[in-house]
């Protein structure tokens, strides 16, 4: 079973509070981007955390939604959120999922592979619950940005920000702290990633190394040294 560090009092509290929970994920309009128009499609997303994908997708005419997440604290949050009878939230460990075939038409997950343990059996759960010809959309840690030598950033002679990494070719969980001690994640080259989907049956559409734009940049300064190396991996896929 995948470690569930959501429900933990700290941790929930700590990311309920971070900028992404509150006013929205610098990612989200290159992801969204990466979307089939959602009207009239059965959607199911993994990792669906406050439920915020499910409303949009709702409010943009899909016909139903299917959430899944490991944490209570998060679905009780997605279901306060407000009521909707083609919105369904489930708990569910990613690392044993099971879906009913040619049941969806679009599979979507935000920040979520990076704590499943075997991303080729989810891929391969994903490939066979899809309609064919529809459409697997998801974000993650960018590897890279999940390898860093202790702690992470340095800076170089020159006064930049600098990203070393620490064994990026030796793939397996990662231990780090965040919000909370120990919190475990599975870190996985971008070629391993890709090859899953591949070998899963997929056919990879657009792969995104999310970077801030200058606008951003400008509106949240904090985001400048995001540039120094990518922090998300976006990729989308169809069946």
């Amino acid at each position: 079973m995948a470690q569930n560090i959501y429900d933990k009092a700290d941790f929930f509290e700590g990311y309920s509070r971070l900028h992404r929970s509150v006013e929205g994920a610098p990612e989200w309009p290159v992801l969204r981007a990466m979307l089939p128009k959602v009207v009239g499609l059965s959607i199911v997303d993994l990792g669906c955390g406050f439920g915020w994908f499910c409303r949009w997708a709702r409010a943009h005419g899909a016909k139903q939604v299917l959430g899944l997440d490991l944490s209570e604290r998060m679905l009780a949050r997605a279901r306060a959120a407000g009521s909707d009878e083609a919105i369904a939230y489930e708990r569910v460990d990613l690392d044993e999922l099971s879906l009913p075939k040619a049941r969806f038409d679009l599979a979507y997950s935000s920040l979520a592979l990076h704590y499943v343990s075997d991303a080729a059996r989810l891929f391969a759960t994903v490939y066979q619950a899809l309609v064919p010809g529809r459409f697997f959309v998801f974000s993650t840690e960018h590897p890279i940005f999940m390898a860093p030598s202790n702690p992470g950033w340095s800076v170089d002679a020159a006064g930049r920000n600098v990203w070393p990494l620490d064994r990026y070719l030796v793939e397996g969980p990662r231990t780090t702290d965040w919000f909370t001690k120990g919190v475990v994640k599975h870190h996985r080259t971008l070629g391993t990633t890709l090859n899953n989907l591949i070998q899963a049956g997929f056919t990879i559409g657009r792969v995104e190394e999310f970077c801030p734009t200058e606008a951003q940049i400008a509106a949240r300064p904090e985001l400048a040294k995001e540039v120094e190396r990518p922090m998300f991996l976006l990729v989308q896929a169809r069946r």
